[in-house]
């Protein structure tokens, strides 16, 4: 499958809300933090708001190494959130919204109070019984 874009750039905002996630939850890679955060923003159901996400900090990645051993199956889910909302599936916007989702993500991550631990972060993934 072709990735969405070949790299990703964050925002230096992003960097610093990553960088406490990686206190918190003792996960050391960026992009494991990353595809928890694409995985949460994905999961909510509202779009992202369109709003023009600077490119400004120097932490990036490529699509292989963000999505490393799930990386199709990320696109699969990008693609079928665009079409669930009703936009295109062409790579301009599946960068777009690859983009907003991560940028998103990573805020509703960082702005969790009750994660202060990893196993926080699981506990967002298990259904709600």
């Amino acid at each position: 499958m072709h990735p969405p874009t070949d790299r990703i750039k964050l925002s230096q905002s992003a960097k610093d809300q990553l960088l406490k996630l990686k206190r918190v939850t003792k996960i050391p890679t960026w992009n494991v933090l990353c595809r928890w955060a694409l995985c949460r923003s994905l999961a909510e159901p509202s779009m992202p708001s369109p709003v023009p996400i600077p490119a400004d900090s120097n932490l990036e990645m490529t699509w292989q190494v963000f999505g490393g051993p799930i990386a199709n199956q990320l696109l699969i889910a990008l693609k079928q959130r665009c079409h669930q909302d009703g936009l295109g599936t062409d790579p301009e916007t599946l960068a777009t919204q690859l983009r907003l989702h991560l940028h998103r993500g990573i805020g509703y991550l960082a702005g969790d109070p009750n994660l202060k631990a990893i196993e926080a972060l699981v506990e967002i993934a298990r259904p709600s019984q």
